[in-house]
């Protein structure tokens, strides 16, 4: 992966999970606390270092809370905070940065620095307002032991996972996310068919649900009729139906779901798969998704698309899993 595509795709990560605990305030400026909490649930090494320090979701929450609250107090202010909602980054707009924070991340792809989300921690634990700093004794660490195990982390880093081998005939992507939640939470979840409309953005709603899931059931789908913030969607009428098809649920690391278009005789179906492992604070879940390649002119016609092809594959798949961690945050 490029420098380019490495920072890119971190910078768009970190973006969503930041604006998506804006969103929770009811506020629409993400800072460099919103960024640190992005930090703790990223998959990157920056995310398993935080974890490994003992800093979760719900401690980095609370320490940005208390701090907040205590810079009030040294002003002679005794004001609390309005709880915290559910995320609705996604059916709302207008979210932006703070110039500080857009500006650290922009430091971070800088010359001689990697762009990953090691690289935004760094230079996240040395911001001169001092914020994080207090943050972080909160939480029981220093920035010194942070860029103390980043040091560390690089220096033991483990080879890169090995690419998925090509299958002839198919086109596949696969991206890794991390759920704040145990492997047994996030299977349980993977497997309900009542919750598959939450993260399969094709999939408004299913007809039927009765009883336990078990692997080989067929359930019939709708498409959705609107967006997640309410604007109305205009689907072709042979999209609106989906077969949905749980082909694989092994305890408790593995479960596939097929999606087929039985309305559309030249759409093959799309396999979607999910491998789930323990990790620091959580569960680190590799999506993959597949289907078979078009043939015959269709083939032909789609060669030029095809890097087109591989940003929509990864677009689909961010989607994909941040649905599946916003469920557990």
């Amino acid at each position: 992966m490029s420098k380019f595509t490495r920072a890119a795709q971190t910078s768009q990560s970190l973006s969503l999970a930041a604006m998506e605990e804006v969103s929770r305030m009811g506020r629409r400026e993400a800072d460099v606390d919103h960024m640190l909490l992005a930090l703790v649930i990223s998959d990157q090494t920056a995310g398993r270092v935080l974890r490994e320090l003992g800093i979760d979701l719900d401690a980095a929450r609370l320490a940005v809370e208390e701090q907040h609250e205590a810079q009030l107090a040294s002003l002679g202010i005794e004001a609390s905070f309005p709880a915290p909602g559910r995320i609705v980054f996604h059916e709302t707009d207008g979210y932006q940065w703070s110039k500080r924070a857009s500006d650290l991340i922009a430091r971070s792809g800088g010359k001689e620095r990697e762009g990953d989300a090691a690289a935004v921690l760094r230079e996240l634990v040395i911001e001169p307002s001092g914020l994080i700093l207090d943050i972080l004794r909160r939480l029981g660490t220093t920035p010194a032991e942070v860029l103390d195990r980043l040091d560390r982390a690089d220096a033991t880093h483990a080879p890169a996972t090995p690419r998925r081998p090509r299958e002839k005939g198919r086109v596949s992507g696969a991206t890794e996310t991390f759920v704040p939640a145990s492997v047994d939470q996030a299977w349980e979840y993977l497997t309900d068919p009542s919750r598959l409309p939450e993260w399969e953005v094709s999939v408004g709603s299913i007809d039927t649900i009765e009883g336990d899931a078990l692997q080989g059931m067929v359930w019939q789908g709708r498409a959705p009729e609107a967006r997640p913030d309410g604007k109305p969607l205009k689907i072709k009428p042979q999209f609106r139906r989906r077969t949905i098809e749980l082909v694989r649920a092994e305890r408790p690391d593995q479960v596939s779901w097929r999606f087929t278009y039985p309305d559309v005789a030249y759409r093959e179906p799309t396999l979607t798969s999910f491998t789930l492992a323990p990790t620091a604070g959580g569960t680190q879940v590799t999506i993959t998704t597949s289907w078979a390649r078009s043939k015959g002119w269709r083939s032909v016609v789609g060669l030029p698309m095809r890097p087109l092809l591989k940003f929509v594959i990864w677009i689909g798949l961010f989607q994909t899993g941040s649905a599946i961690s916003r469920a557990f945050r």
